[in-house]
C-alpha cells in the first residue's frame, strides 16, 4: 500500500469511526479513493457493500457490536435526513416492551426514498426533540412517547414505555402530556391513559 492509499485509508477510518464503520461512496471519493479503487477493495472484501453506495470496513464487522450500530447505515442511506423515532426510538433508549419487526425513521415531508425494512412517518421535527448519538439521530424519550400514542401503538407499549420513563425521571407528567396535546386527541388519549395506568 502506498503512502497516498495509507492516507486516503486514515481519512476514511476517521469517517467511517464516528459512523459505527460505515460510510458513503461519495465520502470514500472524497477521502482519496477513486471509483477503481472502491470497486478493488469491495472485490477483496476489504469493505462490506451495505447498500446501494453505502458500504462498511470489514474490521467492524469483526468488533463487538451495539444494538444500534445498523441505525448508523440509515442515516447515510437518508443522506442525513431521517432521525429514529416512534417504536424504535423507545427501543434505544430502553423504554418498556418495543420490539418493532420494522425500523422506524421520521423524514421530512416530501421524502421520496423507500426501503422495505422501514416504517417512515413524515413530520417536521424540532430541534429540542432530537438528540444526537454517535452515527445517527434519535427522537427524545418524550417525542418518542407522544408520537407512538398518536400513530396508536400497542396500549401495552405504551404503558411500559411511560411506567419506565416516569421511574428513570428521563420525562415529566407535564411535558408529556404537552407532547401529546400538540399531536392531536388520538395521543392525548392514550398518554391519558398511560400516566392514570402508572399511578
Amino acid at each position: 500500500m502506498g503512502r497516498e492509499d495509507t492516507s486516503a485509508r486514515a481519512t476514511l477510518w476517521r469517517v467511517a469511526a464516528a459512523q459505527r464503520g460505515y460510510f458513503t461512496a461519495a465520502q470514500a471519493l472524497e477521502s482519496g479513493y477513486s471509483h477503481q479503487s472502491q470497486r478493488y477493495n469491495t472485490e477483496q472484501g476489504n469493505w462490506r457493500r451495505v447498500d446501494r453506495g453505502i458500504y462498511r470496513f470489514r474490521e467492524f464487522d469483526a468488533l463487538p457490536s451495539d444494538e444500534d450500530d445498523h441505525l448508523a447505515r440509515w442515516e447515510l442511506w437518508s443522506k442525513g435526513r431521517a432521525v429514529v423515532s416512534h417504536e424504535t426510538a423507545l427501543a434505544v433508549h430502553d423504554l418498556g416492551t418495543a420490539n418493532p419487526a420494522r425500523i422506524h425513521l421520521t423524514v421530512p415531508p416530501g421524502f421520496r426514498m423507500r426501503n422495505d425494512a422501514l416504517v417512515l412517518h413524515q413530520a417536521v421535527l424540532n430541534a429540542n426533540e432530537i438528540e444526537q448519538r454517535q452515527g445517527y439521530r434519535v427522537t427524545t424519550p418524550v417525542r418518542s412517547i407522544a408520537e407512538c400514542a398518536a400513530a396508536q401503538v400497542d396500549q401495552d407499549v405504551l404503558d411500559s414505555a411511560v411506567a419506565e420513563a416516569l421511574e428513570r425521571g428521563v420525562v415529566s407528567r407535564r411535558r408529556l402530556f404537552d407532547a401529546a396535546q400538540r399531536l392531536g386527541p388520538p395521543a392525548e388519549l392514550s398518554i391519558d391513559r398511560a400516566l392514570r395506568e402508572s399511578g
